[in-house]
């Protein structure tokens, strides 16, 4: 710990890598920096934090320090784990005089490991990370502990004012649920962030009608267990998902909404039959499947079967023949046979998983399926995750080749990781395209026909 603030200690789908800085002109603050690792819920309440922190007048530290990093990490597996620890180390190494922040999902569950790196300052549970911009004046004059994490379960962790925006972004998240009540038996995420709260429906709509009003064509529903919103809202008539989605659905705007990861068992007739209705929600569904063999769902203490899992996709192409799927993937849960893997092998090709987002199993310390016996060697993990990364391949290179010739509207994302003279833009399936660069901004809206695919992105030309 840096020997400045003197603070003594309290008891308390892959990673993205975004970091945002802010700045006052005119005013002599600290600048603020934030690196986001993880989901879209991270993503959402990093923005909260940062719109925050940027309404804030500070003044410097009484160590003249004049720069704040905060680094939201995840925790969902030792990969994340790792990744955390190397974004702490990089942060600090790349800004020796910055105040330097660690929250989020790793921060929760292991406090005294982000304490222990060198040139932390400041540990901040999932509990207060939405109180950082209160906190921070304190912090700066020496006056905080070093750890401050508390229980999720205790009062609310969801966001209570409304986010303006997003930096640089040509979508916008919609967090409208938090924390997990499943407890699967791999997962520690249940405990990192609590019960299953749901954001009431009016403040969800509020927070939709100000991004949409700001900008925003298009509003990824999320949250850790989507599926589960309005459970805990027992007051409110008609509180869950499908209800949910038929008000935002109806909201007045030019925008789509787009659903973040479902459970097969909340991919109800209702919420499909809402997605096939309308021409504003998405034809894109992520599943949180991980495997498609009974027994190891079973064990997974997941709450659908295979048979359930076929059941439900199979309504959803009936409905919309046309959908894309993309779904988590797990490789090498403890126990798992060569015949139960090769049955999730093959629910990659039976029910067209174009995008999987595959996990190595990664046993959590103090979770049920850590303590399995007949753990999966390592090496088998990876063979059966790349297995199934070659088999998603597959589906995806045939799926593409037959939208050219399709029409589409798609958002521009800006020239990034684009070829000279082209942008990015994504269908409403949630399909990348190629588009020529012109005078669209990022956000903005295009149509465009499907004349080509190249290095698995479509290929799209102007049209009217």
């Amino acid at each position: 710990m840096k020997q400045a603030l003197d603070c003594s200690l309290l008891k308390g789908h892959q990673n993205r890598d975004k970091e945002e800085e802010l700045s006052h002109p005119g005013l002599s603050t600290p600048r603020v920096a934030v690196t986001t690792l993880g989901c879209k819920v991270n993503s959402f309440e990093s923005a909260l934090i940062t719109e925050a922190l940027n309404k804030q007048a500070l003044t410097p530290g009484q160590d003249g320090r004049s720069k704040v990093h905060i680094i939201n990490t995840c925790t969902v597996t030792h990969e994340a784990d790792r990744q955390a620890r190397q974004a702490v180390r990089r942060v600090v190494r790349e800004n020796p005089d910055a105040v330097v922040i660690v929250t989020g999902c790793y921060a929760q569950l292991k406090p005294q490991e982000c304490a222990s790196i060198p040139g932390v300052d400041l540990v901040v549970g999932n509990d207060k990370k939405l109180e950082l911009d209160a906190l921070l004046p304190s912090l700066l004059d020496g006056n905080l502990p070093s750890i401050m994490v508390g229980d999720p379960d205790e009062g609310t962790s969801l966001p209570q004012r409304l986010l303006s925006g997003f930096e640089n972004k040509s979508r916008a998240f919609l967090q409208v649920q938090q924390g997990c009540d499943q407890g699967c038996t791999f997962c520690v995420i249940h405990r990192a962030r609590g019960r299953s709260q749901s954001q009431p429906c009016q403040q969800v709509l509020e927070q939709a009608r100000r991004l949409v009003e700001n900008g925003f064509r298009e509003l990824v529903v999320c949250g850790v267990d989507l599926g589960s919103y309005g459970s805990d809202l027992r007051g409110e008539s008609g509180s869950g998902l499908s209800t949910l989605l038929t008000k935002l659905n109806a909201m007045e705007g030019d925008f789509r909404l787009r659903l973040s990861s479902l459970d097969p068992v909340h991919l109800n007739a209702e919420v499909v039959d809402l997605i096939a209705g309308s021409e504003r929600l998405c034809p894109h569904v992520h599943l949180s499947i991980q495997s498609a063999s009974t027994l190891i769902l079973k064990r997974m203490k997941r709450r659908y079967d295979r048979d359930l899992l076929y059941e439900r996709v199979a309504y959803l192409y009936k409905k919309i023949p046309d959908v894309v799927i993309s779904a988590d993937l797990m490789a090498g849960f403890p126990t798992e046979t060569e015949s139960d893997f090769q049955q999730t092998l093959e629910a990659v090709r039976d029910l067209g998983l174009a995008y999987p987002h595959v996990f190595s199993f990664s046993a959590r310390s103090g979770t049920p399926a850590a303590r399995i016996p007949n753990q999966v060697v390592v090496d088998e993990r990876k063979r059966r995750a790349r297995l199934l990364r070659a088999a998603g391949e597959e589906v995806r290179k045939r799926l593409l080749r037959s939208r050219v010739g399709a029409s589409r509207q798609v958002i521009i994302e800006g020239g990034g990781h684009a070829p000279a003279g082209y942008q990015r833009a994504r269908t409403a399936e949630y399909l990348p395209v190629f588009v020529p660069l012109g005078g669209e901004k990022s956000g903005s809206w295009m149509n465009v026909q499907i004349s080509g695919v190249k290095d698995q992105t479509l290929i799209g030309v102007a049209a009217d």
